[in-house]
């Protein structure tokens, strides 16, 4: 019998502004007239999450509904939705506050200024034994670089090329700056506990990482996987093929931790494994699906395109099984044309302004999302089993 798909969630941060690709920030006011939507310390972009559930068809549309909403508030403030991770076209000098009487916000715009004015998808798996959550959580830490890999789309900053695929994930303050492999549910417990006593983070959310352990009781009570890695994968079809990805390498675990979990199967020490998990996620931002990656099994150098191409070979059978090789489609199509920041830095190769690229993909955004809605009208309750 197949097993259980996880129960999955996201949090999605996105800018608002004009057709031009000009970042215009409104997320207080949209904040306060529409129920679901959250604001960022800065203005310039705004939050939603989607509720827990396993169905990929149903996340989908819980991923889209909230666009609606949001759209139809922007539309006669003449605004839009815009793609991309960073500023892509300014100003990253100036904080722009959503709360000015908001002493967090105050806090975060004196310890780290607009390097955390950034646009992301978290995505976050459920997984409720302790044991399966700690051996994932080690997993994805060691693969984490392939998950921005894959999203990265953030290859400009106020105006200009920055040589990077994920400006985001360079720029982004890594809080505390180094973070073990957890061995397990107490390990993570006692060192939550040192690094607030040293003061080396805020509180229990100041723990600003590639993946952490996530849940309403952190960190006694966790219940869910959080990957903070990504940039933000505007494309809900995309997003959903990166997640059945990652679900499947966990469902995998489940399966079989001693051969997938890195403490139990790698030639390297925890020590040597955080150190190369990091040094991957670096390789990956500048250079996404062309990154050199060391992998975490045998300490082989491979391209990242060819790590995550033989990872989809290998799992293609328990996709099959689970239902969900159809939501994996889209990376077949990515690995062979490119993530978001290489066809925005080909498009940029070919003489196109950034503010050409930013417009003519917030339109092309638009025109996505409604295709998804008639295609979830007309399609939807096919899907076999509701994966």
């Amino acid at each position: 019998m197949s097993a259980p798909l996880l129960l999955k969630g996201f949090e999605v941060e996105m800018y608002t502004g004009r057709a031009d690709g000009t970042v215009v920030g409104c997320s207080a006011d949209a904040a306060g007239a529409l129920a679901g939507f959250m604001t960022e310390p800065d203005h310039r972009n705004l939050e939603y999450v989607t509720p827990p559930e396993a169905s990929y068809t149903a996340q989908l549309e819980l991923l889209l509904e909230p666009r609606r909403r949001l759209r139809r508030w922007l539309q006669p403030r003449q605004l839009t939705l815009l793609p991309g991770s960073t500023l892509s076209l300014g100003d990253s000098h100036r904080f722009e506050r959503s709360d000015p009487d908001n002493p967090y916000h105050a806090y975060i715009e004196a310890t780290y200024g607009t390097r955390v004015v950034t646009a992301s998808v978290h995505i976050n798996l459920g997984l409720t034994a302790m044991d399966a959550l700690f051996a994932g959580l080690r997993l994805l830490r060691c693969e984490a670089s392939l998950l921005l890999a894959l999203s990265a789309s953030s290859p400009f900053l106020d105006g200009e090329v920055t040589g990077a695929h994920s400006q985001r994930w360079l720029q982004f303050p890594i809080t505390p700056p180094l973070v073990p492999l957890f061995r397990d549910h107490r390990h993570y417990i006692d060192w939550m506990e040192e690094q607030l006593a040293a003061g080396a983070m805020r509180n229990v959310r100041h723990l600003w990482t590639s993946v952490r352990p996530n849940g309403d009781d952190r960190p006694h009570g966790l219940n869910r996987l959080e990957i903070r890695i990504c940039d933000l994968i505007d494309d809900p079809m995309l997003l959903l093929a990166v997640t059945a990805f990652t679900e499947l390498r966990l469902q995998l675990l489940l399966q079989d931790p001693a051969g997938q979990d890195p403490l139990a199967t790698s030639r390297f020490g925890a020590a040597e494994l955080e150190a190369i998990a990091d040094a991957n996620d670096r390789a990956a931002a500048r250079s996404s699906l062309q990154a050199r990656l060391v992998h975490w099994r045998t300490g082989e150098t491979l391209e990242a395109r060819t790590w995550i191409a033989a990872e989809l070979e290998a799992m293609a059978p328990l996709a099959a099984e689970l239902g969900l090789t159809r939501w994996l489609a889209p990376l077949h199509d990515l690995l062979a044309g490119g993530n978001q920041a290489m066809r925005w830095l080909a498009r940029h190769g070919r003489g196109e302004s950034i503010g050409a690229i930013i417009g003519s993909e917030a339109v092309a955004l638009e025109r996505r999302e409604r295709a998804l809605d008639a295609w979830l009208a007309t399609e939807a309750a096919q899907v076999p089993g509701g994966s």
